[in-house]
């Protein structure tokens, strides 16, 4: 290892340490209360099952292991989050540093990224969006090795197909990475005939689907709830033949907003644009595939059901996009350009963290102001002046409910709305506007 590249990889390691302290500390000490999903996904894990009525199980998943080590730290949940976050900048540092085979590339192309919001201001909410990130940067990784290989590796595959999986456990959408994926090696291997199917492929497919059989068998017997919440959140229900030009169009603006900071440091970076397009071009195919192709079949669903986009639903699709770019304007980047970059950048990693302090200690009345701590105390304490026994179920809504069962010393199991027969099984409860706690 160079000198170069070692300091290269230690200025990595410093910004990925310094983000993970910065968006650790400061929403742990401006926010009262962990946000709604968090706290939702939370009440799942005490109650983990193979899937939720919203979601796949991944996030809960995760959020209950870490709350069976720490409990109810709040500090803990943020850490969780960045974490996830920085594993996914680690694979992308490490794929772009392959593709370009130069570490200082590399490099740009992991700050560039750390400008889009999805990366920072919204990351201290742990949720399935997050979850996502390090299975969808570490399948792009494994993708690459065996789409730039000669020699297929079952290793390779069987890490595709694991971590695939986990990242459609964490939410539905990592689908579209990859239908993509796939997508592009069957137009080389059947289109293109540039490769030759190998019977390995297989073994990803098959790792995939056998992860998935529990979830899978769990759908069946709950009559696909988490498909059907996915489809009311889009509005199709309601759609018209004027919102499959309306809702594609806001989301294409607002896909421009959410890159505006990164374009900034692009402009920084490089003087004039001038982008070249070499579909011959074995690397480039791969990052159009990975980036832009994604990002097409979301319009695309829009366009043809008429559906809402929402914006957060695109948190991993930009993990490449810095890598993309510089790819394409590697031959402009100029050396001399590099401090006004690095300032530029500078400057956009210090605002975000305090953009979000400020919102969080002068807006009032956010989900991370509900003094849930308070409201388990006094729970807690109106439960003993009535019973001796321990509170071990909560039913309710998963955000009041689930902050019962975050915050109360005994933990107790969120087992879903209320209903007449479920208190009926009780041995003491306790109905408080719209919860109920209770002692089996």
């Amino acid at each position: 290892m160079t000198k170069n590249t070692r300091n290269i990889n230690n200025i990595f390691y410093i910004f990925v340490t310094a983000h993970l302290i910065f968006w650790t500390l400061v929403p742990s000490l401006t926010n009262q209360n962990l946000p709604l999903d968090t706290i939702e996904a939370l009440a799942w894990g005490s109650n983990l099952d193979w899937g939720f009525n919203k979601h796949p199980p991944m996030s809960a998943f995760f959020l209950e292991v870490f709350f069976q080590i720490f409990g109810s730290q709040d500090w803990a949940y943020y850490l969780l989050s960045q974490i996830f976050v920085i594993i996914s900048f680690y694979y992308v540092f490490k794929f772009s540093k392959e593709i370009f085979n130069n570490n200082l590339l590399g490099l740009i192309s992991v700050l560039l990224i750390e400008s889009i919001y999805f990366y920072n201001f919204t990351t201290p909410e742990f949720n399935v969006n997050v979850c996502q990130l390090p299975f969808w940067s570490i399948t792009v990784y494994f993708s690459w090795k065996i789409y730039n290989s000669k020699e297929i590796k079952f290793v390779d595959c069987f890490l595709i197909g694991l971590f695939a999986a986990f990242g459609f456990l964490s939410k539905y959408l990592f689908i579209y990475l990859l239908v993509s994926i796939d997508f592009l090696f069957i137009y080389l291997i059947f289109v293109k005939k540039d490769r030759k199917f190998d019977l390995k492929y297989l073994i990803t497919l098959e790792v995939f689907l056998i992860v998935l059989v529990p979830h899978l068998i769990w759908l069946n017997s709950n009559e696909f709830i988490t498909l059907t919440y996915g489809l009311k959140r889009t509005g199709l229900e309601q759609s018209n033949l004027i919102e499959h030009i309306k809702f594609p169009a806001i989301f294409l603006l607002k896909q421009i907003g959410i890159l505006i900071p990164f374009l900034l440091l692009i402009f920084l970076l490089v003087k004039k644009i001038k982008l070249k397009f070499n579909l011959k071009d074995k690397k480039l195919l791969f990052l159009l595939a990975i980036n832009i192709l994604p990002i097409i079949l979301m319009f695309l669903t829009s366009v043809i059901i008429g559906s809402k986009i929402r914006t957060m639903w695109l948190t991993p699709f930009y993990l490449f996009f810095g890598t993309l770019f510089v790819y394409l304007l590697k031959a402009q980047i100029n050396i001399k350009n590099l401090k006004s970059f690095m300032y530029g950048f500078i400057f956009l990693f210090l605002l975000s963290p305090v953009l979000y302090a400020y919102v969080s200690i002068s807006k009032e009345n956010k989900r991370t102001d509900y003094p849930g701590k308070g409201i388990a105390l006094k729970t807690q304490i109106a439960w003993n002046q009535q019973f001796n026994s321990e509170i071990n179920v909560v039913y309710g809504n998963e955000w009041n409910a689930g902050n019962l069962s975050y915050h109360l010393k005994s933990r107790p199991v969120w087992e879903g709305i209320i209903e007449r027969k479920k208190l009926d099984q009780l041995k003491d409860y306790m109905c408080l506007d719209n919860i109920c706690i209770g002692s089996k």
